[in-house]
C-alpha cells in the first residue's frame, strides 16, 4: 500500500483541505486589491447605492446599533451605510489597510482580517446586532471556506443576518460560483427564518453584464 493512501495520510490531507486559511478566492482578492483594484462594480455607483438604501431601512425600522460585516472589501460600499457601530472583516488584509486609512478618524467604525480557517470565536467578541453580508457568498469558491463563512456569518449575529446574495446554482467564472445559500440556511440554522426578502430592483442585463444577480434576505431568530 502506498503511503499516500495510508489512513493517517487521507486524513493528513483532509486537514490541510479544512484548515486552508487563505483558499484561492481569498488570494484573488489579496492581488487584487494589492495592484490597485477596488471591490468591483458592485460597491460603487447604482448598485452601492441601492444596496445602502436596504441596510439603512433596516437599521432605522429595526433599531439596529450595530454591525459587523464579513467582507468589508475597499469600504466604499461602507461610506453609504449608517450605523452607530460598526466592525468590518475581510480576508484581505489590503483591504483593511485600506479601510483602516479611510476612516481613520472614525471611532465607531473598527477592522479586522477575516481568516476564516483561523477564526474562532467561543466568547463572540464579534457578535453585533446585525451580521452583515453583500455580495460576498458568490465569490466563494471553495466549499469549506463557505461553510466556514456561513457558520461564522450567523454565529455572529445577535438579532438580525441580512444578506445580499444570488440564490442559484451555476459557475460562470473561475472566481465566482453562485450557490443556493438559503437551502443551506434551511438544513443549518433551521432557527433562523427568513423574515424579509427584497427583489433586486436593478436586475442584471445579460447583453450588458450591467446590474445585479443579488436579491436582500433578511433573516431573524423563530419563537421559541
Amino acid at each position: 500500500m502506498s503511503s499516500m493512501n495510508l489512513p493517517g495520510a487521507r486524513q493528513a490531507r483532509a486537514a490541510v483541505r479544512r484548515l486552508r486559511p487563505l483558499g484561492s478566492s481569498a488570494s484573488y482578492w489579496e492581488r487584487r486589491y494589492r495592484a490597485g483594484g477596488t471591490s468591483g462594480a458592485g460597491s460603487y455607483g447604482r448598485n452601492a447605492a441601492v444596496k445602502a438604501e436596504v441596510v439603512n431601512r433596516v437599521v432605522r425600522e429595526h433599531q439596529v446599533g450595530s454591525i459587523v460585516e464579513f467582507g468589508c472589501g475597499d469600504g466604499n460600499q461602507l461610506s453609504l451605510i449608517e450605523v452607530p457601530s460598526y466592525v468590518g472583516l475581510d480576508v484581505s488584509a489590503a483591504a483593511i489597510e485600506m479601510c483602516a486609512a479611510r476612516f481613520a478618524g472614525d471611532e465607531s467604525k473598527s477592522f479586522f482580517r477575516y481568516d476564516p480557517g483561523h477564526f474562532v470565536d467561543r466568547s463572540r467578541v464579534f457578535a453585533r446586532d446585525l451580521a452583515l453580508s453583500q455580495e460576498v457568498i458568490f465569490h466563494l469558491v471553495e466549499d469549506d471556506v463557505f461553510e466556514l463563512y456561513m457558520d461564522h456569518l450567523f454565529d455572529a449575529a445577535e438579532r438580525f443576518v441580512l444578506i445580499c446574495s444570488s440564490d442559484l446554482d451555476l459557475r460562470p467564472t473561475k472566481h465566482v460560483r453562485h450557490r443556493v445559500f438559503t437551502r443551506w440556511v434551511s438544513q443549518h440554522r433551521p432557527e433562523w427564518v427568513l423574515a424579509e426578502q427584497v427583489p433586486n430592483p436593478l436586475p442584471q442585463d445579460a447583453s450588458s453584464g450591467e446590474g445585479m444577480l443579488a436579491d436582500f434576505y433578511l433573516y431573524t431568530r423563530a419563537p421559541s
